[in-house]
């Protein structure tokens, strides 16, 4: 049978058509995302939490699950606690063994606030004792997930992600951490390290000097694109205290304003490290922040991280305009500070 070129045509541009058409609806669909977090540290990990949950609520993102490095039996608790508050008790919570800060943090303790006698925050996880290992709640969302799809974000320590990288096959996956994460995840964005000298200085940067092997073993192994959003970025986008005082109060108790104050108390304005890679991490397509050459970036034996531009390396560190930091600041105060909406299917186009 001859095929006219006009008809050829046709089908080709059918084709393309049903292509975009497809590419626009994946474009479109939440996106998975897992929150690693040393929650507890700081007070920049509660309010991208809370961005998170805003973010679901508009139908940009599925909280697939947390996972804490921080080792103190009230982190876990905490996160269900605001969990619970956004309406999504039922987030799967994992822990890490042995993690590198023990120490009960300022604000982690609301999770064991009390009113009368009934929790200020209801929730069901009352320890971390209780909760399952992180790498096996890791190793459960990613492999409920379609390949290549999946979003990482870590604002914490790199314990998790690198016991993850070196975990077997067992019942939950045929395939070993690294291969796990080479099939499900897109992409990884993560909050770590220095790309700037930090007041005239070499910067080593606190989530990894805490666990510099771990840090390491992911910039080196990671299978996946690696975005760092580098301390200078967080730092030079501060979280204005005044939405504390003013945005939250449609609730006589809310865990992000409370967390805030028992951290450092307003008019303190706190760097918003942890809330850029969320931002990145599920709207990277907005211009929020430009995008470093491809490179890789290498940690030394003193947690001071080095980038090299590479052509097509894995590597690459967020960039932000001084137009870029009053925009980024409007949309995470927005989003930091939107009211609980238990519907998940509910969108805003901030």
């Amino acid at each position: 049978m001859r095929v006219s070129f006009l008809t050829l045509l046709a089908v080709i541009a059918m084709c393309a058509t049903h292509r975009d058409a497809a590419a626009q609806t994946a474009a479109d669909e939440p996106v998975p995302f897992i929150f690693d977090t040393d929650i507890g540290n700081d007070v920049d990990d509660v309010l991208a939490l809370g961005m998170i949950h805003a973010l679901e609520a508009r139908g940009e993102c599925r909280l697939l699950a947390v996972t804490v490095t921080k080792d103190h039996e009230l982190a876990a608790p905490f996160v269900d606690a605001v969990n619970t508050f956004y309406g999504r008790g039922d987030v799967p919570i994992g822990v890490v063994r042995d993690g590198v800060t023990p120490a009960t943090g300022r604000f982690n303790i609301l999770a064991d606030q009390k009113d009368d006698g009934q929790l200020r925050y209801p929730h069901d996880l009352m320890s971390g004792a209780d909760a399952p290992d992180a790498v096996t709640v890791l190793r459960k969302a990613l492999a409920g997930e379609e390949d290549g799809t999946v979003v990482m974000a870590q604002v914490g320590f790199s314990t998790n992600f690198a016991r993850l990288l070196d975990s077997k096959p067992d019942d939950v996956s045929p395939l070993s951490g690294r291969e796990l994460v080479a099939k499900k995840v897109r992409l990884l964005s993560i909050m770590a390290g220095a790309f700037e000298l930090i007041k005239g200085k070499i910067h080593p940067e606190y989530n990894v000097i805490k666990d510099i092997p771990s840090a390491q073993k992911l910039a080196e192994e990671w299978p996946t694109p690696v975005i760092f959003s580098g301390y200078e970025i967080g730092l030079s986008i501060p979280y204005p205290s005044e939405s504390i005082l003013k945005d939250y109060d449609y609730v006589e108790h809310h865990p992000l304003a409370e967390a805030y104050h028992l951290y450092i108390p307003p008019p303190h304005n706190r760097p918003t490290w942890d809330l850029t890679s969320v931002l990145y991490g599920i709207r990277p397509d907005r211009g929020y922040f430009d995008l470093s050459p491809e490179g890789r970036v290498t940690i030394d034996d003193k947690g001071v991280t080095t980038f090299e531009a590479q052509e097509g390396g894995p590597h690459r560190y967020l960039i932000a305009s001084p137009e870029q930091k009053i925009r980024v600041t409007e949309v995470q105060v927005q989003l930091a500070s939107q009211p609980p909406v238990h519907n998940s299917s509910a969108k805003n186009d901030q």
